[in-house]
């Protein structure tokens, strides 16, 4: 392996942990409503150095919920879809990375803005989708009386996945205006 293949496993390492970390702080919103503050390292992480190295650092942010504690399980196929699968999914934000890095490169401003928010709507998407599946099947039942639980989890992750989508992608054009070195890799 590489010295600049090393880097990136490393570096994907520490955006894992620093996501685990920042998913430590509450901010459930009644039951079943959160907003994911990890997604915020883990979509700059998947602008820097694309789908695959985001990915995997998707899927070690996963296996970090277990080892905390933090992992709701229900069912073995609940936990292998919700912790490795949809955490894993939040590397198809830096399907954008070349054209975000075109628009750093170019210092067009409204592009870096543009591929910001469109990458992190596509890493939400992909993840809360097998969150929103796993609602379906195995949290269901949780629905309230006489609700559809093909409802409960659409209301209860769609809500999660826009309040998330909504706070990563500010906070990621904030750090673009303030800090835009750190969505470039050295």
């Amino acid at each position: 392996m590489n010295n600049d293949r090393l880097r990136v496993w490393i570096e994907g390492t520490i955006f894992a942990a620093l996501a685990i970390v920042l998913s430590m702080i509450p901010t459930n919103i009644g039951t079943g409503f959160t907003v994911s503050l990890g997604m915020i390292p883990l979509t700059l992480f998947a602008f820097r150095h694309g789908f695959l190295a985001a990915s995997a650092a998707g899927f070690l942010w996963g296996i970090l919920h277990f080892l905390m504690g933090t992992a709701s399980i229900l069912h073995p196929l609940q936990g292998f879809i919700e912790y490795f699968i949809a955490f894993a999914f939040v590397g198809f934000a830096g399907v954008v990375k070349r054209p975000l890095l075109s628009a750093f490169e170019n210092n067009n401003r409204v592009k870096q803005y543009q591929f910001i928010v469109i990458g992190t709507i596509i890493g939400t998407i992909a993840r809360f989708f097998w969150h929103f599946v796993a609602g379906y099947y195995f949290w269901g039942s949780y629905a309230p009386e006489g609700m559809n639980p093909l409802w409960y989890s659409f209301i209860a992750n769609g809500g999660s996945a826009l309040a998330t989508g909504i706070a990563t992608s500010i906070v990621l054009v904030i750090i673009a205006k303030t800090t835009p070195t750190l969505f470039l890799k050295k």
